[in-house]
Formats: structure tokens, C-alpha cells, sequence
């Protein structure tokens, strides 16, 4: 393998930590504005949501773009009698549940939605937090071969031979740690922030079936119809690729 050869491989492991860095610190950016503004509008709508006379008064919420309130929204649904809209009950799978178990069920699996959303683009930086030092190792040793190579052509080990060679390689080990070490602290960072906003609404879940409960498992005013999927979809491009 020629000298250019080598010399190519070692700047095209240090053009990858270099795309590997940008990804890195926009993720780190990205997600951090999501987490702050997901807490904001939480913070929000649970100041309104308990401030509310009752539980038929505070459907007027759900619309709220928060997880919270796209939590809320769906217990509403299941929780909502309206004309027609039990019209089925106990004559499909779908209503084959009581209200307590139906509502129970529909809340466990927006909570796995809303976690699923927040947990994208963790992958991509723990990736990068356990690959980006192995991508500046094989700059290194590609880095020494060419100092070696550059010994055996010169037939001498003088310092202006190996400095070149050997001086992109140290570089390329130092790249991939840089590269590394925000990658990993960013990661186990938002996985924490990830658990404590899953811990919050697992809390408030348990509250609603506790309020729905105590309302019978009924609310009586139509609640404002939300795309739930689609909301979930929007939080999770608002936030990163998964």
C-alpha cells in the first residue's frame, strides 16, 4: 500500500470524526431544546389541568400540544359517553374491556408512543460515544504504517521522516476520544431526563385513573378530537430522526 493510499485512509478517518462531531453536538442541541420545551408546556397544561372544576371541565384541555395533554386526551376518549359512541360496546375486541381496563390499556400504550418519541436519536449518539474511538484507533494504526513506510523508503528514522506520519496519528486517537467522551455524557444525560419524563407521566396516569374513578369512568363533554398519532409524529420530527 503506497504512501497516498495510507495518507487517504487517515483523512478520511478524520473527515468521519469530524461528521461524527457535527451529528454529535446538533443531537445534543436538538434534544435539549425538546426536553426544555416539553417540560415548559407539561409544567403548563398540569398548572391548568388540576387548576380545573372537574374532571368534564378540563377536556377543554386536551388539546394542548404536551405530552401530558396528548396523555389526557386519550384517557378522555376512552373515558367519553356520547351518542353513538358506546353504540358497540361489548360487541367487538375493541369494547370487549371495562372502562377501567380500556382506559388503563389506552394510557399504557400513549405513554409507550410519547416514550418512543422522546427516546429518538439516543441510538445515534450512543453509537457514536462506543464507535468514534475505534474510528481514531484505526486512523492511528493506519497512521503508524505510514511512518513506518516512510522509514523503510528513507532507510532512516530521523525526526522529519516519522513526525508527519506519527503526528496524524496521535491526532486522528486524539480526534476519536474528543468525539467520543460528549457523545457518551450527552447520551446518559437525556436517557435520564428520558426516565424522569416517563416517571412523571406514569405518575399522572395513575392520577387520571385515580380522578376517573372517582367521575365513574365517565366524562359527558365531547372531547376536542386530536390526531394523536400524528402529534406524536410531529413531537418526534420537532425533535430528531429516529
Amino acid at each position: 500500500m503506497n504512501d497516498l493510499n495510507l495518507n487517504l485512509i487517515v483523512q478520511g478517518a478524520l473527515y468521519a470524526l469530524g461528521l461524527f462531531s457535527i451529528i454529535t453536538w446538533a443531537l445534543i442541541a436538538v434534544k435539549g431544546f425538546q426536553h426544555w420545551r416539553l417540560a415548559k408546556r407539561n409544567s403548563s397544561f398540569s398548572k391548568q389541568f388540576w387548576s380545573a372544576s372537574s374532571l368534564d371541565a378540563a377536556t377543554a384541555l386536551a388539546s394542548d400540544a404536551s405530552p401530558k395533554s396528548r396523555l389526557a386526551s386519550v384517557g378522555f376518549d376512552a373515558l367519553y359517553v356520547g351518542e353513538g359512541n358506546n353504540a358497540n360496546a361489548g360487541n367487538d375486541l375493541e369494547h370487549s374491556w371495562d372502562r377501567q381496563e380500556l382506559l388503563e390499556r389506552h394510557l399504557r400504550q400513549q405513554i409507550q408512543k410519547e416514550y418512543q418519541s422522546l427516546e429518538s436519536g439516543l441510538a445515534v449518539l450512543a453509537s457514536i460515544g462506543s464507535t468514534a474511538p475505534f474510528v481514531g484507533l484505526f486512523g492511528t494504526v493506519f497512521g503508524i504504517i505510514h511512518a513506518l513506510s516512510a522509514i523503510g523508503n528513507s532507510a532512516t528514522a530521523s525526526i522529519d521522516v516519522v513526525a508527519g506520519p506519527i503526528g496524524e496519528a496521535l491526532v486522528a486517537t486524539g480526534v476519536g476520544i474528543a468525539v467520543a467522551v460528549p457523545a457518551v455524557l450527552a447520551y446518559n444525560f437525556y436517557v435520564r431526563r428520558l426516565k424522569v419524563t416517563a416517571a412523571e407521566l406514569d405518575n399522572y396516569a395513575t392520577d387520571f385513573v385515580n380522578l376517573a374513578q372517582k367521575n365513574g369512568f365517565r366524562v359527558t363533554r365531547s372531547v376536542p378530537r386530536v390526531d394523536h398519532k400524528k402529534e406524536v409524529r410531529i413531537a418526534a420530527s420537532e425533535g430528531v430522526l429516529a
